[in-house]
């Protein structure tokens, strides 16, 4: 937070009368910041007025200099829960015109919002407060039971903005008018209510209504319930699928312990393995079936209400469940364990706590965990239109829960994990999400623009796990979650995105940024953009933008000097054309040197490899051993027999010619090889990372922490022919891990030896760069490392490099409120943008693209 002051000459007594403008800008709007100053200013009897605009909050108040003092510099000091103060302009001066007292001036008032340039944040939803809590389950209260409350502290936000300043008018509610009770509350700025821009009761408000999606009536007596919310609980605790509208998008609910409805859920989604989020009325729930750390438990109960990974626990024997049923006073039913079928080969579950008053209420007799997944097929972006929701979900369930409030935005639920022990982001969206990023230090500093502004700068993100980010006004906004772009709908979710945050923000980029890749479908709407606006675009490596994320997030400055950036994930497009995705580069913001990498290893039929990991496992041992050697001496092994079972001559060929066979230097397709090596989704997986992820859970966490460090796996990290620089080699390691199926090791066993093998090869590699480059008498040492890219959402791995590389004495960079994953390479992007810009075009005329 930073704070601009022009104070009235020296010669200006304390108790002379003065008049102040003070601008403040952040997440300030719809979070209950003009009563807040309303308060402050009565509290220090001031006059003037208080107001909304494009710029933030707009503050005029007059009085004592003394006085007016006391209130600016109070104005920061304990803002409301959900405000971020970003920057304070403040200006006082001699008020010539006053009156002889502050109290002939008038009172202090909260003015209608006023125009101009977009320069506030729009804030990002956030889970209902306590206090709301308190009113839907108060039988006195007038919104007892009402499932669309909220305040000031919490309820919807950029789900239901549809243009700027945050307003009513401007938002889904526009449609309803505040009944009498709303209106006065909305009008009275000491109710926690004032200006919340939904506020709605039953009088006024959007309604819920369960139905079916065949237009026949629900018999809430046939239910035995009195209200539509409850008669939902019901049907799902009879095993029936239910569509529910949440903040940013439809969801699909079912009762997590019954296996028939679970399993019926994932026959509609088509989706086979990718685990479900769910849903639990309170912790004790959530802690019957997961450990949940005092740390987990903060995030569960954090404002963002996240998706949080927790450690299954081992279901409790019958006596432990009768125990605790007649302790409790639970049913047998409520005991139950979840069904296998939520998060198949997996050791976590995804859990969240109730966000919304309408799941608070749903929930609220439900002592059983829920699924509560998007609702859409697979891969699909969510539902978030009534009758989207009834022509695509009406032949997956029978039963809605719905009501008649928009959704503006698409805004999937965010999910997060505690690895290395903090808190980490491995989707930024709702309630994360569009709140801004600061730029790190020296980017808004007098050297970088000698105009004193910063470009607009458009990053288009990747492929998968797309977010694309905006340079505004000295910060990165950073979009929500949009998926994966080879799906058509999220395509056009991403173009739709793209109009409306160019809208919401008054954004008119000067610059664009793509990935490399020239077939990315995000760098090729960045083209076109630039072209038919005749903007300059500047292209960045994939690798080169997940360091240089890292490094935001952690507020490397801009000339701090260059870090050993390692970045791991399933593949990026790098020099001369080749695939990358296990690269060490000495990097900074600006550029980036590969000084090591993996062993380029081919993918057989190219994208198929990454759907099919045995072609992983079988270009491996080629590139290793061959087929002679590996018939010869591992010819009994089950996946010798497998690997015959398949049309080697064709595969053989293609290795051959390299033709539907690239090299690529991939860390994940490493771990793809060795999972199907030792029998994990070897035919093929059911959705990204599959693999490493049910490889991670296998890991033996006795053999991963025992002492002998000869349990690790071997690599060697022999020169690379060609290219002259180091790679870790895997040869070692298949060798001990053939042997290892001859004795028929345990696959946990074989699983923490591979990743502790791993993290100690990474480990090796940095250590050897380091010293490399300090030998060659360089200025820029190596005493940084930054760990980025989608392999680094593996726990064991992030913790097991993390542990060795801190031990070592290096100072590691990590990722914690961006994802390591394409979710976050958006941001290096702008930043890699913003450095070439300054050089390439801030000093000379800007050449537009061709």
């Amino acid at each position: 937070m930073s704070a601009t002051v022009q104070t009235p000459p020296r010669q200006d007594a304390a108790t002379r009368l003065v008049r102040a403008r003070i601008v403040v800008r952040g997440s300030v709007q719809g979070v209950g910041f003009r009563p807040y100053v309303w308060r402050l200013a009565n509290k220090w009897a001031l006059s003037g007025q208080v107001r909304n605009d494009g710029a933030g909050v707009r503050i005029e108040v007059r009085g004592r200099y003394d006085t007016v003092a006391r209130f600016a510099a109070e104005l920061e000091t304990d803002p409301p829960p959900l405000a971020k103060i970003r920057h304070v302009d403040r200006y006082i001066e001699r008020d010539a015109d006053a009156a002889s007292s502050s109290t002939a001036m008038g009172g202090f008032t909260i003015a209608p919002s006023g125009g101009g340039a977009m320069r506030t944040d729009i804030g990002a939803d956030a889970a209902t407060c306590a206090a709301c809590v308190d009113d839907i389950v108060d039988p006195a209260g007038r919104r007892f039971r009402y499932p669309l409350t909220n305040c000031t502290h919490c309820g919807p936000r950029f789900s239901i903005v549809r243009s700027a300043p945050y307003d009513r008018a401007n938002t889904a509610m526009a449609a309803f008018a505040l009944c009498p009770a709303c209106a006065a509350e909305y009008n009275n700025p000491a109710d926690r209510r004032f200006h919340a821009q939904p506020n709605a009761c039953h009088a006024c408000g959007p309604v819920a209504r369960l139905q079916r999606f065949d237009g026949k009536p629900v018999c809430l007596e046939s239910l035995s319930q009195t209200d539509d919310i409850d008669a939902a609980c019901t049907l799902i605790q009879s095993g029936e699928l239910v569509a529910v509208k949440g903040v940013g998008g439809f969801h699909l609910a079912c009762d997590a312990t019954h296996d028939a409805a679970v399993s019926r859920l994932r026959r509609a989604k088509h989706r086979d393995t990718k685990p479900f989020a769910m849903m639990a009325r309170d912790l004790e729930i959530i802690r019957r079936h997961a450990v949940v750390s005092s740390m987990e438990a903060s995030l569960l109960g954090a404002v963002q209400a996240p998706i949080v990974l927790l450690r299954q626990r081992a279901a409790p024997g019958r006596d432990k469940a009768r125990a605790f049923g007649a302790r409790t006073g639970a049913r047998a039913s409520d005991l139950r364990p979840i069904s296998a079928h939520v998060s198949p080969g997996l050791n976590v579950f995804g859990f969240m706590l109730p966000y919304t008053p309408l799941h608070h209420l749903l929930l609220r007799r439900m002592r059983r965990p829920i699924v509560l997944t998007s609702a859409n097929l697979s891969d699909e972006p969510q539902c978030i239109d009534n009758n989207e929701a009834r022509a695509k979900l009406a032949s997956v369930c029978d039963f809605v829960l719905w009501h008649n409030r928009d959704i503006t935005q698409r805004v999937d639920d965010s999910v997060t994990r505690v690895m290395a022990r903090a808190p980490r982001v491995l989707r930024r969206s709702r309630g994360y999400a569009p709140a801004p990023l600061p730029l790190p230090p020296g980017f808004n500093g007098p050297g970088f623009n000698e105009q004193a502004r910063l470009p607009a700068i458009l990053a288009m993100g990747g492929e998968l796990k797309n977010t694309f980010c905006m340079v505004k006004d000295g910060h990165l906004i950073l979009s929500q979650h949009i998926g994966d772009l080879e799906d058509a709908r999220a395509l056009a979710d991403y173009q739709r995105n793209l109009a409306r945050y160019r809208q919401l923000f008054d954004f008119s980029p000067e610059c664009v940024v793509v990935d490399r890749h020239p077939e990315y479908l995000s760098s090729k709407i960045g083209r076109a953009e630039a072209a038919k606006h005749s903007l300059p675009i500047i292209e960045a490596q994939h690798h080169h933008a997940h360091i240089a994320a890292c490094l935001a997030e952690n507020h490397w400055p801009l000339h701090g000097g260059k870090v050993l950036g390692v970045a791991l994930d399933g593949l990026g497009y790098g020099d001369g054309g080749q695939l990358w995705g296990g690269e060490f580069l000495f990097a900074d913001y600006a550029s980036y040197e590969r000084l090591a990498t993996f062993k380029p290893v081919a993918l057989p039929g190219g994208a198929m490899a990454m759907r099919e990991p045995w072609r992983n496992t079988y270009a491996h041992l080629m590139a290793e051993l061959g087929w002679a050697r590996l018939k010869n001496d591992y010819g009994e092994l089950e996946l010798v027999r497998f690997l015959e079972s398949k049309p080697l001559q064709t595969y053989q060929r293609m290795l051959a010619s390299g033709r539907g066979a690239p090299l690529a230097s991939s860390c994940g397709r490493l771990f793809d090889a060795f999972a199907a090596a030792v029998d994990i989704c070897r035919e093929t997986v059911g959705h990204e990372g599959e693999a490493a992820m049910r490889l991670e859970a296998m890991v033996d966490h006795a053999a991963l922490e025992a002492e002998d460090e000869s349990l690790a796996y071997p690599f060697t990290a022999p020169v690379l022919n060609g290219v002259g620089i180091p790679y870790i080699e895997p040869l070692a390691m298949w060798q001990a891990a053939l042997g290892d199926l001859v004795l028929q090791t345990p696959k946990g066993v074989m699983a923490a030896r591979f990743h502790r093998g791993l993290a100690k090869a990474i480990a090796a590699m940095v250590k050897r760069l380091a010293d490399k480059v300090a030998g060659e008498g360089s200025d820029e040492g190596i005493d940084t490392v930054a760990l980025s890219g989608g392999v680094f959402q593996n726990k064991v791995l992030l913790e097991q490099t993390y542990e060795r590389l801190t031990a070592m004495g290096y100072r590691v960079l990590t990722h914690a409120a961006l994802p390591p994953n394409d979710g976050g390479l958006a941001v290096g992007q702008a930043l890699i943008g913003l450095t070439r810009y300054k050089s390439q075009y801030m000093k000379e005329r800007v050449q537009p693209c061709a």
